[in-house]
């Protein structure tokens, strides 16, 4: 054994080769080309499943208000705060407000009672490439319905 460990010292085997160290470069070559899209597409489905929930929201607001309330509604955003939305009838009287997640914007469609009305969320503001979500009387979408 300690013959061994004096020729090991004497012939100075240490390191690694070139070749081991190309290989190891190589391979983290290729696990990084796998995970970076993967994790951009996380991003872009982070984003709308934000926009999804903030449509989803609005939404349910306008459909409790149709409950007992019968004046068409208004969607808007505060001047200088565009991610805090507002809903209010049309008699100008403030329904309910709420924020938008991250850089989501609204896409005011129409509200005219609580069987026809479309609303939406872009989160395109957010992440490049993120798709917009809509909510109607039927439920959520992820495409726009017509006139809205």
């Amino acid at each position: 054994m300690i013959t061994r460990i004096r020729k090991s010292m004497q012939e100075k085997d240490q390191g690694f080769t070139l070749i081991e160290l190309l290989v190891v470069m190589i391979i983290i070559g290729i696990l990084a080309a796998i995970a970076i899209p993967v994790f951009l597409n996380q991003r872009k489905k982070a984003a709308e499943t934000a926009a999804k929930a903030d449509v989803s929201t609005i939404g349910k607001e306008i459909a409790a208000y149709y409950v007992d309330g019968t004046l068409a509604l208004a969607l808007s955003t505060t001047a200088g705060t565009p991610n805090v939305w507002n809903l209010a009838d049309s008699a100008g009287t403030a329904v309910t407000n709420g924020n938008l997640s991250g850089k989501n914007t609204t896409i005011a469609g129409h509200i005219t009672d609580g069987t026809n009305f479309c609303v939406g969320v872009d989160p395109s503001a957010s992440v490049a490439g993120a798709q917009a979500w809509y909510y109607t009387q039927n439920g959520l979408s992820k495409t726009a319905p017509a006139g809205c």
